[in-house]
């Protein structure tokens, strides 16, 4: 049975991305307490992939992840998942509402309930926690009078009790997951894949425009871009790109080849479906069809037989 590390502690979002990502076959599931120690143990062999948070609507991109993507062997993202984001608030039995002083749970997860809290528990104290697991715990303990949790949570905090279920201040809220693995086969293309990178970019005028400019000439459409610091010297920065393609089409290889030679740095992390499956749409002129077109009319022309 294949091994699947994830963010833990058991209970949390991620746990249950995990658990999603690898619904098609039995999987063992180990939680980690970082990011990085998941990801490292894809590098060393210890488990077969690791589900990570990518980004949420919310609060952004996750750093750890980024920065975990680039910081050693590569690895490769093969599915991701968008997963809607709502919260259950747990309390200890008979816990009353007008009682509560204090509530636990990860800052991005309070930041994401904020009116609801101020609205329902206005008097409560928040008590942040390494994750939203953690928080239940704390409540568990005394530490805290309600914890703020994914609803997976209560699962392994049975003997709390659910004070509140389905809240969010932002009723659309999401957070996109990975499945990373060590580089392989790649998952095939769909006609609804998306591609990432990470590049560093010369150091000098333009560099970046160049950079989408790779892009931009091919049609290909930029989903998302992101910066992080190279951490070798102030002002150096890696940029992740997430763009609509498969590396197995022509338009993206040509426009990763483009980037190879104008970048000092770049490193493929992963083709793979997109989670809407929304077909990607491509212009007649850059479309696969118009480059392999294009490409048999160049070869005619370096053998002497068109102009």
């Amino acid at each position: 049975m294949p091994r699947i590390a994830y963010l833990g502690p058991q209970g949390t979002f991620t746990e249950q991305a995990a658990r999603e990502l690898t619904a098609d076959f039995a999987a063992e599931l180990i939680a980690h307490d970082t990011v990085h120690s998941a990801l490292e143990a894809v590098r060393a062999g210890e488990v077969e992939a690791a589900g990570v948070p990518m980004e949420n609507s919310v609060e952004g991109a996750v750093p750890s992840t980024l920065d975990g993507l680039v910081a050693g062997d590569p690895v490769v993202a093969v599915a991701e998942l968008v997963l809607p984001i709502r919260f259950d608030v747990l309390v200890r039995p008979g816990t009353d509402p007008s009682e509560v002083t204090s509530v636990a749970s990860h800052p991005h997860a309070l930041a994401q309930v904020r009116g609801w809290l101020s609205r329902e528990l206005p008097r409560a104290q928040d008590v942040p926690t390494a994750s939203t697991a953690t928080a239940a715990v704390e409540v568990e303990n005394g530490t805290a009078d309600a914890a703020v949790v994914a609803p997976v949570a209560h699962r392994y905090h049975s003997r709390l009790t659910r004070l509140a279920s389905d809240i969010a201040d932002v009723d659309d809220a999401v957070t996109r997951f990975l499945l990373v693995r060590r580089p392989g086969h790649l998952p095939e293309p769909t006609g609804a894949d998306r591609t990432s990178i990470a590049v560093v970019a010369h150091d000098e005028v333009g560099a970046l425009g160049e950079v989408l400019s790779e892009l931009s000439l091919r049609g290909i459409n930029l989903s998302r871009i992101e910066s992080r610091p190279t951490k070798d010297r102030l002002g150096a920065y890696r940029f992740f790109l997430d763009f609509d393609g498969h590396v197995a089409d022509t338009r993206i290889g040509d426009a990763l080849t483009g980037l190879h030679r104008r970048c000092s740095e770049v490193r493929f992390l992963g083709s793979f479906p997109k989670a809407d499956s929304k077909p990607v749409s491509v212009r007649a002129s850059d479309s696969e069809q118009a480059f392999r077109r294009s490409m048999r009319w160049l070869s005619e022309v370096r053998r002497g037989r068109t102009a």
